[in-house]
């Protein structure tokens, strides 16, 4: 079967699918997205991702390029059309297409709009975090900006690779003293000795990710202690558990970083049961 992606209005095949030279997400890098995760046939926090998408075209000063309600329309076809049950919607709004020029083009250029979706296999998912990932620190790199969820992510890529030249399936940014920020696609977590779940507190400094706050949801049903507070590499290297968290990798457990096992080596328990009581507390939109 042929995947099926929407641009502007239009339904085709992928391979198919194209925007103009002239767009400014190709030129500039001038526009945002997001990711939500399907899961057995339900759309996840579709309404906190929606509402992301919201703050980050307001922070780019870009309009929506349909009203909400015919957004969610779209998403929920383009996930029928190509099939998908457990995979991933990505939608990437642009400030549309212009003559090449740093200003902003005149109210009347219409932002771009392409929604993309794609199938993954859970079973996949669930024996990696069975075994858990390494992580690699770099150093930061990027626009103090990256609260908004811009598709300018160069570094975040750089950094991407070199994790995996090394074998991690993460970086994590680490700023000038020495505290962890966040990874280059995921949020950052501890478990300390006692138990507690320490995330760096979603200001400036990071993006406040979705699925980190449906983790917080999570935490606090199983009365579980979260404090925001930043911390440094050498503690998340003694800490009981370490996890990232995002809409592609749901709750991971971080097994390495650098060099250096975390705990011994193995998946925790607090991360594991996190991932498992996902589903049932995030938000489900039906397909």
């Amino acid at each position: 079967m042929s995947r099926i992606t929407y641009v502007n209005g239009r339904y085709s095949r992928h391979r198919d699918a194209v925007v103009h030279v002239e767009d400014r997400g190709y030129q500039f890098a001038d526009g945002v997205y997001e990711v939500c995760e399907i899961a057995r046939g339900y759309i996840i926090d579709m309404t906190r991702h929606l509402d992301r998408l919201a703050r980050s075209l307001s922070e780019l000063q870009i309009a929506w390029p349909v009203d909400r309600d015919a957004l969610v329309a779209i998403l929920r076809e383009v996930a029928r059309r190509n099939r998908v049950r457990d995979g991933m919607i990505y939608i990437q709004v642009t400030r549309g297409v212009a003559r090449r020029d740093h200003v902003f083009p005149s109210d009347a250029t219409r932002p771009s709009l392409v929604v993309t979706a794609r199938s993954s296999d859970p079973q996949t998912a669930r024996a990696k975090a069975g075994e858990g990932v390494a992580v690699l620190t770099v150093p930061e790199s990027r626009w103090e900006r990256v609260d908004i969820k811009t598709v300018g992510l160069l570094p975040n890529v750089l950094a991407r690779q070199k994790a995996k030249e090394t074998g991690a399936a993460e970086a994590w940014f680490v700023d000038a003293d020495g505290i962890v920020k966040e990874g280059a696609a995921t949020n950052a977590w501890i478990v300390t000795a006692d138990g507690t779940l320490v995330t760096r507190p979603a200001d400036f400094g990071i993006l406040r990710g979705i699925t980190r706050a449906t983790v917080m949801d999570i935490a606090a049903g199983q009365g579980l202690k979260v404090e925001e507070r930043g911390f440094t590499v050498e503690e998340a290297k003694q800490a009981r558990e370490a996890f990232i968290t995002a809409a592609t990798t749901l709750v991971m457990p971080v097994v390495r970083i650098d060099e250096t096992s975390v705990a011994n080596g193995h998946p925790g328990s607090v991360s594991l049961a996190l991932r498992d009581a996902f589903f049932e507390t995030a938000e489900k939109t039906p397909i």
